[in-house]
């Protein structure tokens, strides 16, 4: 069943846009289905940061949808984009062996080795489809390699060309202008725009080339070496014969480019002519997209040129990892989607998108704040269900869970996922103990099958694995610390003899809860339900003794997974041999 449409709460950024873009759309193009944009370059692992690109898009048109309105979401795959540079820790990828296709369009280099796709480009763009359909991502895909060679977009190159004194106008009020302060400068976020930072010779000019022949707005690959390192030296508009010579290879070649399919208008000219081409109604940009001079703002005024207008365009700030730098897909090794669906459920993944403000940026956990961020989720998701959230962060949940085509696949039984992650990292990977733990933390409901904490106990199985240090596992005594023990002052071992004592009756997870912060209450004079309010602050000093001693006990650490989840997890006859019953 779809789900009912959000609240137009003002805090709700994305009902905002929507209201804004279906305004747009019917003034613009009246009775057509609204277009939202999002643009993709595979020149390497497309990460987290990537997916604002399509995140902020999708969410807006999946609004659209809940209306009843008809919304492509159009993702074109920069494909044929130059491949710029080798990008570093990619598994079957030789530095120098690769090297040698800089250049090329990405779907003209191979693809790494052991790849079962036919290039590069189709490498990349193939993870980042599977995470998109498992992110509940509904998008139409452009492949730009098709739309070049195939001639679709040759009007509006032989447009461009016409017209390329006056693109070269609108460039020039920008070539001349001081480029901001370095400190307030972000690295380029898009393949396109680093065209201009990093390639060499006329490969490097991202408005076009300029020199005795005149300005051009087209770049061809050359015939030969199959690199953009082209200059045109002449070009007749009449007969559209165009000369160009390869600063490579020295190869040369004259081609009429009403016939001639192996080249590309310069980005800062391509976007525009795609917004036009497209009627793109809404599509975001990185913030390097909104400086003076930026692709975005340029492309504002030379959209006009092919008659078409700027799409309603929200920047986008960064989206980090926790300890970690904003992300660059040139550089390997950065999280994708995919790294972050193998630890957490797409509904969590799309929370984080969807409860920011595009201008907002935020970061994605890989370490310990996961755990947090779960419980945060959570708290959420009973708020909600108890309908005590405020409208945003109910609009937010929604988004998160489900688009206007029904709710994602979900666990059934969403069990905390702190107490997943404790369970798999004691369990090491027996399922049959796993489950045996899980079934106890409610003994009035017992878990029937491990497959109802699925699949978020197998995304807390797979952090636990790899993303946390062999150093900070868990692992259980096997014997009792027969040192330790005998040491213990009487205190201490009636705090255990408390402990021991209680075990039995309260075996489940609330009631180990209650037993484990109420031994040293009750060692005090108060009653093991005592509120903090009504205890002395020495009590937490107590507990925290307490809790050291046993996690010593039962596994050679100051500190371990919530003692509640430990105790299950050792099970109740090795709990007791361990504290030395």
């Amino acid at each position: 069943m779809p789900i009912v449409a959000q609240s137009t709460d003002t805090t709700d950024w994305v009902s905002r846009f929507a209201d804004e873009v279906i305004e747009e759309s019917e003034r613009r193009a009246p009775g057509k289905p609204v277009v939202v944009a999002s643009g993709l370059s595979p020149s390497g692992p497309i990460h987290l940061g990537n997916l604002r690109e399509v995140m902020t898009p999708h969410l807006v048109a999946d609004e659209i949808r809940r209306r009843g309105h008809q919304v492509r979401h159009l993702i074109s795959w920069d494909d044929y984009d130059r491949y710029r540079k080798v990008p570093a820790g990619i598994a079957g990828v030789d530095q120098a062996e690769w090297a040698e296709h800089i250049g090329k369009p990405l779907t003209s280099v191979p693809a790494p080795k052991g790849s079962e796709h036919p290039n590069w480009a189709e490498h990349f763009k193939a993870a980042m489809t599977e995470s998109l359909a498992e992110l509940g991502v509904e998008f139409d895909g452009m492949s730009q390699t098709e739309q070049y060679t195939s001639g679709a977009y040759r009007e509006q190159i032989l447009h461009a060309m016409r017209h390329r004194s006056d693109i070269d106008a609108i460039l020039d009020q920008y070539r001349t202008k001081k480029a901001p302060a370095k400190k307030q400068q972000q690295k380029a976020v898009d393949e396109a725009e680093l065209e201009a930072e990093e390639g060499s010779g006329a490969a490097a000019e991202d408005d076009g080339s300029s020199g005795s022949a005149g300005y051009f707005p087209y770049k061809p690959y050359c015939g030969d070496c199959g690199r953009d390192l082209t200059t045109v030296t002449s070009y007749d508009d009449d007969t559209t014969e165009l000369t160009y010579t390869c600063t490579a290879c020295d190869f040369t070649e004259t081609v009429r480019l009403s016939e001639f399919n192996r080249g590309k208008l310069v980005w800062k000219v391509d976007w525009p002519m795609r917004w036009a081409y497209e009627g793109v109604i809404f599509e975001p940009s990185g913030v390097d997209h909104s400086s003076p001079g930026s692709s975005f703002q340029v492309g504002g005024q030379i959209v006009g040129i092919f008659g078409g207008e700027r799409p309603i365009g929200p920047m986008y700030a960064f989206v980090g990892i926790s300890g970690m730098a904003k992300m660059s897909s040139s550089r390997g090794g950065v999280p994708t989607p995919a790294d972050a669906l193998k630890i957490m459920e797409p509904q969590l993944l799309r929370w984080l998108y969807a409860r920011r403000r595009p201008n907002q940026s935020f970061k994605i956990a890989f370490d310990q704040e996961i755990q947090r961020l779960y419980d945060e989720w959570d708290k959420l998701g009973a708020k909600v269900a108890e309908g005590s959230a405020l409208p945003a962060d109910i609009a937010a949940h929604t988004r998160a869970v489900g688009t206007a085509a029904g709710e994602l696949p979900k666990t059934p039984r969403p069990l905390p996922y702190r107490t997943l992650a404790s369970v798999a990292d004691i369990t090491a990977g027996h399922s049959d103990q796993a489950l045996r733990i899980l079934s106890e933390l409610d003994p009035e409901q017992p878990l029937a099958s491990l497959d109802e904490a699925r699949p978020r106990y197998d995304k807390a199985e797979a952090w636990i694995n790899t993303h946390v240090p062999a150093d900070q596992r868990t692992v259980v005594r096997e014997e009792p610390d027969a040192e330790l023990l005998k040491s213990l002052d009487e205190a201490s071992r009636q705090s255990l003899r408390l402990l021991l004592d209680g075990l039995a009756e309260q075996w489940s997870l609330d009631g180990l809860t209650h037993l484990v912060y109420g031994v040293p209450k009750v060692q005090a004079g108060f009653p093991a339900d005592a509120t903090p309010k009504e205890l002395p602050a020495e009590i937490k000093t107590a507990q925290r003794t307490f809790f050291a001693l046993l996690y010593h006990l039962l596994v050679g650490r100051d500190t371990g997974p919530r003692l509640p989840t430990l105790l299950l997890a050792v099970g109740q006859d090795r709990v007791r041999r361990l504290l030395g019953e």
